[in-house]
């Protein structure tokens, strides 16, 4: 049976694997599901329509699938889902979905997430990011694969982080932040790419100069997002082993806002 603390109140409808272990204090509502190898620390809130995977590591003070902070919410069960491996430090606040936004927030696997992060309704973070302590995300907001948000960043509703991006601490984003860019400022601008980010992932020297090939379309030409468009996806020709990378990007830009538009940089600067 799940190792349950005596003072934790665990729902009886809840649905705990037998490999779970839930610390002093602790709340779990009727309609959270915690995988095996997960453990809860003390004093944390799960509530709602909340599944949570394997093996994640939910430390004190962390409070999950409560009601969303929209006005429009009117407790529909929308749904807060968790992957695996997860890292969740303290005073995290992550909430459910809107039917209006498609019903669910999510968060993938192996993410390191530090203390006060906090995900908004509706938002879509991937695998392998870090959230630094503070980074705040409103609604709606997606955020990629290996992506990195340094403390006190802020994004606004809507908006779009890139896979592979990076953000100073108390960025202020009101613009997506395509793939491998690293933006700082209030509001954010773009300031280079994250090369050393992707040589610490295994990024080739070939595909590393095809990153700087789409930085420097980006940034540094004096083109217009679609011109920088065009000449990034000539970029799958030149550079072959780096057409995963150049799809990447241009699947991205491709769904960028036409009013929100991307970070850009200032002049000389990127």
């Amino acid at each position: 049976m799940a190792r349950i603390h005596p003072t934790a109140l665990v729902d009886p409808k809840a649905e705990l694997d037998a490999d779970v272990e839930i610390g002093p204090y602790t709340l779990v509502g009727p309609h959270v599901r915690i995988g095996a190898g997960t453990t809860v620390g003390a004093h944390c809130v799960l509530d709602g329509h909340t599944t949570i995977g394997r093996d994640n590591r939910i430390y004190p003070f962390v409070s999950l699938g409560l009601p969303n902070q929209d006005k429009k919410y009117r407790g529909e069960p929308c749904q807060l889902v968790i992957g695996d491996r997860n890292t969740i430090r303290e005073y995290s606040t992550y909430h459910v979905g809107t039917v209006q936004g498609g019903g669910v927030t999510r968060l993938g696997d192996d993410n390191w997430m530090m203390a006060y992060t906090h995900l908004a309704h509706d938002c879509v973070v991937g695998s392998h990011t870090i959230f630094a302590n503070n980074a705040q995300l409103a609604g709606h907001v997606q955020v990629g694969d290996w992506a990195i948000l340094g403390g006190f960043t802020v994004v606004h509703q809507f908006v779009r982080v890139g896979a592979h991006a990076m953000t100073a601490m108390c960025a202020l984003l009101f613009a997506d932040v395509p793939p491998f860019v690293m933006a700082q400022g209030q509001p954010a601008q773009a300031r280079s790419m994250n090369f050393e980010g992707l040589r610490r992932r295994g990024f080739s020297a070939q595909r590393i100069a095809a990153v700087k090939a789409m930085h420097k379309a980006l940034y540094r030409e004096g083109l217009t997002l679609v011109q920088a468009l065009e000449r990034i996806e000539a970029l799958a020709q030149s550079h072959p082993e780096a057409a995963a990378d150049v799809a990447l990007m241009r699947d991205f830009l491709a769904g960028v806002d036409a009013q929100r538009g991307i970070v850009r940089a200032r002049r000389g600067e990127a």
